[in-house]
């Protein structure tokens, strides 16, 4: 069963009183964002060294948040292949790889998505795991919704290898309340809402060419404008080495809607400005976050 109640860590970093205070700036300040794009591989070590140069670049630009795409660490031959690197949470390369260039870099970095181990056998946990500016991690998403797409030759079928997730997770942060989602779940607005008020929502992605390019895009700035967030989604971006085709597309949405920057195909990094300021500004003239009278339960039939 899912839990739709949000899960708050907080940065182990700072007190109760730290935290109001950067809150209370990040209303007052804007600051850069990324959206790292890639076309990863079966080989992790190289797409760690294409990752460490993308999150560099990003740095270099003055994002503060940066977010990677889903399996940034591997894009196997098969569907199979990344059961050979799953990792214990707390260890493993991949992990220690995203604490480190988070420290390095002084930055909060969201580690697209990796393989985490399930409680099924033969499974994995699609994870995204979020890093403050100290190297450590201070939250973990765990995908709920899993692909399945049956298009004439394209099969895509997640559940064979992956254990579903089951908790809505929300974490404070020094630039507002970030939510967490991965890929599939942008198809399900109920999952959003249920984050409440948050302030910037992260979706890492391999969204398929197929579905991308006319499903992505509206989606995306659906979220956004409904839930009145910055939206930052990182995607991988072109032809990978197993045959599969990635739409790309990665971007930052403001809270009106408007993509504030886009890149279309390949490696990459999308940098833009959040505005705290303009977004409180619009939930003010708009708010129709206090609007909302229905919420997700089931309908009476026959409305009795």
């Amino acid at each position: 069963m899912i839990q739709i109640t949000e899960t708050i860590r907080k940065p182990q970093t700072m007190s109760s009183s730290n935290s109001t205070q950067a809150r209370l700036a990040a209303q007052q300040n804007a600051f850069k964002v990324a959206a790292v794009q890639m076309a990863s591989g079966p080989n992790v070590a190289g797409n760690l060294n294409e990752a460490r140069r993308l999150i560099e670049n990003a740095a270099q630009q003055g994002a503060k948040l940066v977010v990677l795409p889903e399996f940034f660490a591997i894009m196997g031959m098969k569907e199979t292949d990344k059961l050979a690197v799953c990792e214990q949470p707390g260890n493993g390369p991949i992990q220690t790889f995203l604490s480190e260039n988070a420290r390095k870099h002084k930055i909060w970095l969201v580690g697209g998505s990796i393989p985490l181990v399930a409680n099924t056998p033969n499974k994995v946990r699609n994870s995204c795991l979020v890093y403050n500016e100290l190297g450590e991690q201070v939250a973990r998403y765990d995908k709920i919704h899993l692909f399945n797409l049956d298009l004439g030759n394209e099969q895509y079928h997640e559940a064979d290898t992956i254990e579903a997730g089951d908790r809505v997770v929300v974490v404070d942060s020094p630039f507002g309340r970030i939510g967490l989602a991965v890929c599939y779940d942008l198809r399900f607005p109920e999952l959003f809402r249920s984050m409440k008020d948050v302030d910037i929502i992260v979706l890492p992605s391999a969204f398929t060419a197929t579905t991308g390019k006319v499903h992505w895009e509206p989606l995306v700035r659906a979220r956004a404008i409904e839930n009145l967030s910055y939206f930052i989604a990182a995607a991988q971006g072109g032809y990978h080495v197993n045959g599969r085709q990635t739409h790309g597309h990665s971007m930052v949405i403001d809270p009106w809607g408007r993509v504030l920057d886009k890149l279309s195909h390949g490696s990459g990094v999308v940098v833009a400005e959040v505005n705290p300021g303009y977004q409180a500004s619009l939930r003010s003239s708009l708010p129709a976050l206090t609007h909302r009278i229905l919420s997700c339960q089931p309908c009476e039939e026959g409305g009795k």
